[in-house]
């Protein structure tokens, strides 16, 4: 990596301090540097109470509490020394608003997961479109998901817990250690790929349950509406209502009796489950998933794949695959606008790190992002009459569909770039790299999300970027669903009946 001019200590307080304010304009706390963002950042994540309000009443809203983190941190290594060298295991600026609400929580720390892969954060503010798309694909999958199977370990594992009648004040504790216990498992096991936690093992801090806790909601599997820290609060109270609960002749509940946290209808788990287990599929859990899916994500690309599509070579998008051709027509649409907003904004990308790589400077960084750039223009070349024939609105259209609310900053800054890239008069794609009106276009667009911290104003923050910055072209979540999807799709067609 390129070493930076200037001091080659991370700054640990900020230019000025950040202030979090409330829905009144108070001050409700302050970030003075990179301590205070660490401490911030570690209590966020703590269990944390969810007040609903009033029974009698459906809904309520509540202004959520916004906090800015502006450093990527190596707590170890903060913690182990004062200063510490520049290089590629230290987490470069970034810049994320964290919401207190469970759905908000969950997208954090997703994120967060993904700064590992410094190529992959969201440096221009456009993941809300990203998110939109990939939701509309691929309700229920999520970013650091890995494997099919995990949509039945947690409900195996906490139907186990609720069998055994675990205290709501110990199953938070019980659950984790029986999920680290299956790190163990899954590792000796003859398929062990995508295991979570195989590095960190028993000191893993996401757990499975806590990743895959919303697509089993939206997928059907989970019937209980809250979130997993409610959850675990409310056993005690599900235990005490079973007692209660009449039975028939077959020692099921009568209709209308309790209403159960997973689904009735969800394949048993092995004999030897936990202490027996691998990756693998089997054909009735994968029969149950495809239906679940259906029913649950109908319509969706999703639901087409697992019902109608088939094992196929990873692809790095989802509009390369094999039977895009048989996608439903709407599906297909849709996925034309995914892909021309994936690549007509990486070229934003690639600017936004070019002109980082001038301000360092480096002239090797400098080099290749002009390649890159020269290469990005070829393909918008290559692929004028796509984008000459995009009705950019149907493309709002579908990227707000299901109440989906995009910044009117980001909508603005998109929608300039998108108009500054497309095909010229003359036929050929504009001259990005060296055009001021697109320059000025990312740098404002820059200081709109971090003020006086932006790296192209702020010599601190540049100094811990460490030479990728969002530079990945958008795939919203396709090797993900793709794994997931063949797991399913090998299941099924597979010569064993499970």
């Amino acid at each position: 990596m390129t070493k930076l001019r200037g001091s080659a200590r991370p700054p640990h307080t900020f230019a000025e301090p950040q202030q979090l304010k409330d829905s009144s304009g108070a001050v409700v706390a302050t970030v003075t540097g990179l301590q205070d963002a660490v401490e911030q950042l570690k209590r966020i994540e703590r269990p944390f109470l969810n007040w609903v309000g009033k029974a009698e009443r459906l809904s309520f809203d509540v202004p959520t509490l916004p906090l800015f983190i502006h450093e990527r941190l190596s707590i170890k290594a903060i913690r182990a020394r004062s200063t510490v060298e520049l290089t590629s295991q230290h987490m470069p600026s970034s810049f994320t608003w964290l919401d207190y609400s469970e759905k908000e929580r969950r997208k954090m720390l997703d994120a967060i997961r993904l700064f590992k892969d410094q190529d992959t954060r969201d440096e221009l503010g456009i993941g809300t479109i990203r998110d939109a798309f990939a939701d509309l694909f691929f309700p229920g999958t999520g970013t650091v998901q890995t494997r099919a199977r995990y949509f039945f370990f947690i409900p195996w594992m906490y139907l186990r817990l609720e069998r055994n009648r675990v205290p709501s004040r110990e199953t938070s504790a019980t659950a984790r250690r029986e999920e680290l216990r299956l790190i163990e498992v899954l590792a000796q096991s003859e398929d062990s790929e995508g295991t979570i936690g195989i590095q960190a093992r028993r000191t893993l801090k996401r757990l499975p349950s806590n990743i895959y806790w919303q697509g089993l909601g939206i997928w059907g599997i989970r019937l209980y509406p809250g979130s997993q820290d409610q959850y675990h609060r409310s056993l005690d109270s599900f235990y005490e209502a079973a007692k209660r609960v009449e039975l028939n002749d077959d020692k099921e509940p009568i209709d209308g009796g309790l209403r159960p946290n997973w689904h009735v209808g969800l394949p048993h788990a092995p004999a030897h489950f936990p202490k027996q287990v691998s990756l693998t599929l089997r054909k009735p859990e994968a029969r149950y998933l495809r239906e679940a899916i259906l029913r649950n994500a109908s319509g969706t690309l999703l639901a087409f794949l697992v019902d109608k599509g088939e094992f196929t070579e990873r692809t790095e998008f989802a509009w390369q695959h094999h039977q895009f051709d048989s996608f439903p027509t709407e599906i297909q649409k849709q996925l034309q606008h995914a892909r021309n907003f994936s690549e007509i904004i990486h070229g934003a990308a690639l600017l936004y790190n070019l002109m980082l790589a001038e301000a360092v400077p480096s002239e090797e960084l400098e080099a290749g992002y002009r390649v890159d750039l020269s290469n990005w223009r070829e393909n918008i070349r290559e692929r004028s009459v796509w984008f000459a024939e995009w009705e950019v609105e149907e493309f709002w259209r579908a990227a707000t569909d299901r109440n989906r609310r995009i910044p009117v900053l980001t909508r603005q800054f998109v929608q300039r770039w998108i108009e500054m890239s497309r095909i010229s008069r003359n036929g050929r794609p504009p001259e990005i790299q060296n055009n001021q009106r697109a320059r000025s276009l990312i740098r404002e667009r820059e200081f709109q999300m971090k003020k006086s911290l932006a790296r192209l104003q702020n010599r601190k923050s540049l100094e811990l970027w460490n030479g990728a910055a969002g530079t990945e072209q958008l795939n919203y979540r396709w090797p993900v669903t793709q794994r997931i999807v063949n797991d399913i799709l090998e299941a099924l067609y597979s010569d064993s009946g499970g």
